[in-house]
């Protein structure tokens, strides 16, 4: 049975973490973010802290720089300092922002050398000796950031800069990447000498910070996947009896880092009046204009070596602010959005995700799904607009974690008043595992996604499911109790229960010290 079609902007965009199901969050996700990967936005989380007498907070962790190899040295992966990257706050439903924490990077030059034959020669490296959080003498290249909170929209809001609540400093310290167990003998140590305690403008409580490397909490089997999703038990029933079908393929991000952007905020100082329902999303922006900067002749150094450069680097920017990379709840633009679209979904803000309705009504995935695995029983459901997605991940599911005056937008949606499940006790499959406190409720390191996705995207929510008149779709029935996976399933050993949450970054080099 066909439902009637409801209105276009209760359909609104694209949005759910539905039709998606298999990819990685957001890697690599449309094209023209391929050739700028310092300002890719891969995952964003948002829950309720669930660290010991820290459930009075939201952690909100933002990651940029997907896919990073722990060697990829000797650069390594420093943000990008003519780029603003930004986590939004919607706390009133509009789908427009209401709090925007807007992080901007610089970066320093120590200029360390060496004398090699009476000249002095300038190295190749980030560090030339073993760094520590008190010793930094051997580093080459120092990172720092600032942190400013927005009120209203974010270009032309209040801006108020948040300091450090033990210095007063308006720039904070970020760590070096893991370059490896030599260079930096006791890396979680040494990363959490980089937690910073904050003070929030208008808030009486304080916060944290901490931006810095972190080993990739997404869990997906992305190889596999994108081969025609060539996974060997793609629906649990399937599986021989005693294999864990979720935990029977790689997780192809397992060696890989990211760069995380977290912070920790109270509670009352997020939500807007008696609604404890906030939406939250993050994008990263660059100038509209650029040009290449070459060093003119006359700024050469006569002595060869050490050349003199511009102060302005050999890329000038201007202009106003382009968004060019966003994400709210996981998996949208990269398998949801058609390729023709994906660029200009990037670019748009969740108050205008109608344009890309049919994406979300029209999903293309269970019709892939039900071509690939036809013959073992997968059916796309055929009930259109699925207006099952739209509530569940657009305008919030009533009694859940909908606000009281919605506006459908894509956008990343927690009920703060939730109470906290106990790590010991989080459920991976979140909402549809019966953990009400983990996705699409929020979404926390542990959750996984995928498997959600793929199940709601394939029906799991068209309810009943008995062949009675009011069923929406009998034929598929049976195909929607299916329990889809990619096979890959996090591990709970593999994140932290203390903020920032997300793992010690994998180091570029397993051995210590030789000598």
């Amino acid at each position: 049975m066909k439902r009637s079609k409801p209105p276009l902007l209760l359909m609104a965009s694209l949005a759910m973490l539905g039709a998606t199901g298999t990819q990685a969050s957001s890697h690599r996700e449309a094209p023209f973010i391929t050739s700028r990967p310092k300002v890719d936005a891969s995952d964003f989380y948002m829950f309720r802290s669930y660290e010991t007498g820290r459930d009075g907070y939201v952690t909100l962790i933002a990651n940029y720089q997907p896919l990073q190899d722990a060697y990829g040295g000797p650069n390594y992966f420093f943000m990008d300092t003519q780029a603003l990257y930004e986590i939004h706050i919607d706390n009133t439903g509009s789908g427009v922002e209401g709090l925007t924490y807007q992080f901007r990077f610089q970066d320093k030059r120590a200029g360390l050398a060496v004398t090699a034959g009476g000249k002095s020669i300038p190295v190749p490296l980030t560090n030339i000796g073993p760094i520590t959080a008190t010793d930094m003498s051997a580093q080459n290249v120092v990172e720092s950031y600032t942190l400013t909170l927005v009120t209203g929209d974010r270009r032309h809001g209040t801006a108020q800069p948040i300091v450090d609540a033990s210095t007063g400093s308006t720039s904070f310290s970020k760590p070096l990447d893991n370059i490896g167990n030599k260079s930096i003998p006791n890396y979680p140590d040494y990363a959490n000498t980089f937690i910073h305690t904050i003070t929030i403008p208008g808030c009486s409580t304080p916060g944290k910070v901490f931006v810095g490397q972190r080993m990739d909490g997404f869990v997906v089997n992305l190889g596999e996947t994108f081969d025609l999703v060539n996974i060997k038990y793609p629906v649990e029933e399937l599986a021989p009896v005693g294999v864990n079908a979720r935990n029977s393929q790689p997780n192809s991000l397992a060696d890989k880092n990211v760069t995380s952007l977290a912070l920790e905020i109270p509670i009352a100082c997020l939500t807007a009046g008696a609604d404890p329902v906030i939406g939250g999303w993050t994008t990263a922006s660059v100038r509209q204009a650029g040009v290449l900067n070459s060093t003119p002749e006359s700024d050469k150094s006569e002595a060869g070596v050490g050349a003199k450069t511009s102060p302005t680097g050999p890329f000038i920017a201007g202009g106003p602010w382009v968004q060019v990379s966003r994400l709210g709840a996981p998996l949208v633009n990269e398998a949801v959005i058609g390729l023709p679209d994906k660029d200009r979904f990037n670019a748009s803000k969740p108050k205008d995700d109608a344009q890309f309705v049919d994406y979300v009504t029209n999903p293309s995935l269970p019709i892939l799904l039900q071509a690939l695995f036809g013959s073992a029983g997968v059916v796309a459901p055929n009930v259109y607009p699925r207006a099952d997605l739209v509530q569940v991940f657009l305008t919030g599911v009533p009694g859940l974690n909908q606000p009281a005056h919605v506006t459908p937008a894509e956008l990343l949606r927690l009920n703060t008043s939730t109470p906290v499940t106990p790590i010991a006790t989080q459920n991976d499959l979140g909402v549809i595992g019966g953990d009400v406190a983990g996705f699409p409720n929020g979404r926390r390191p542990i959750d996984d996604v995928v498997d959600v996705a793929l199940r709601a995207e394939m029906g799991v929510l068209l309810s009943p499911m008995d062949g009675s008149a009011t069923d929406p779709d009998p034929k598929s029935d049976a195909s929607r109790k299916l329990h889809y996976t990619d096979g890959a399933e996090p591990n709970p050993a593999n994140y932290l229960t203390v903020f920032p949450y997300l793992m010690t970054p994998i180091p570029g080099s397993p051995n210590g010290a030789t000598k």
